[in-house]
């Protein structure tokens, strides 16, 4: 059978994706063989991807919110959009919870001009120009431009002491990070020219979605037992996390909801945060 990506793109029908996809989330073995027999029947050909993703989204979330909330880490990312703002807030919180210091939205005067930074995180004697470049479709792809854009932003700050954390310090490192994917282009330039990169699927075993996953730093937006409305609302509140809500259940009384869905989110974060992913 064969299905369309997301791009429009005729590709062969791969059961072996789905089954990853849904084992990926932490749902178990008898879950995942429940989720292909109630969708597989449904399948046609010429079905989308995202037709294909939903299906199997509403029929994980009948028998886990928490497995269906990894399921969505990808669509959950779109949703710190449209600008990309909460994107930034999230990548800070990930480098913070994984042991650097950050800073966003500083302004940082380069040998030539003055720039923006999205984020700088500190860890030890590194010190990173972090740039986020977030996109609103799940399948764009950051072209080679980007990281030749970033590496001359890098290039014009390089060599100057700055004062960041409390101490006087100078960019040791750039790291160029998306929401999607890069091109090879992009991933053979940036490792020639000591770019580190970040994304969905890149590199292989530190991508977005196994960081996310070992870490347990799920974005709100992620929760299935909220709406669209309510997690905007959490995020407005700088609650970027799932763990910042677990950790700080007040949150919850902003969102004028009945004790059962209280208790209904807390159980999906608590799960969310206490079960672990295998690599």
């Amino acid at each position: 059978m064969k299905i369309k990506n997301n791009t429009g793109e005729t590709v062969e029908f791969e059961i072996g994706k789905l089954e990853n996809s849904l084992r990926n989330s932490g749902a178990g073995k008898q879950s995942v063989k429940k989720v292909l027999e109630t969708v597989l029947p449904k399948c046609f050909e010429g079905i989308t991807t995202g037709e294909l993703y939903r299906m199997a989204f509403e029929e994980l979330k009948k028998i886990s919110n928490s497995a269906a909330a990894r399921y969505s880490l990808k669509k959950a990312l779109l949703e710190l959009g449209p600008a990309g703002f909460y994107f930034e807030q999230w990548i800070a919180r990930v480098f913070q919870n994984i042991g650097y210091k950050t800073e966003t939205g500083q302004l940082i005067k380069g040998h030539a001009v003055t720039h923006e930074a999205d984020v700088i995180a500190k860890k030890d004697d590194k010190t990173y120009w972090v740039e986020c470049k977030f996109r609103n479709a799940e399948d764009t792809k950051i072209s080679v431009t980007t990281p030749m854009y970033v590496l001359s932003r890098i290039k014009d700050i390089s060599g100057i002491p700055y004062n960041l954390f409390g101490t006087e310090t100078e960019f040791t490192d750039g790291c160029l990070i998306t929401n999607t994917y890069f091109t090879k282009d992009s991933v053979a330039f940036s490792e020639y020219y000591g770019l580190r990169l970040l994304s969905w699927d890149y590199p292989e075993d530190k991508n977005i979605k196994s960081l996310v996953d070992q870490n347990a730093l799920y974005p709100i937006t992620c929760l299935t037992t909220l709406d669209k409305k309510e997690k905007q609302k959490l995020l407005e509140n700088r609650c970027i996390l799932v763990k910042e809500l677990f950790q700080n259940q007040n949150l919850l009384n902003g969102l004028e909801i009945n004790q059962q869905r209280k208790s209904e989110v807390l159980k999906e974060a608590e799960e969310l945060m206490n079960t672990k992913i295998s690599e």
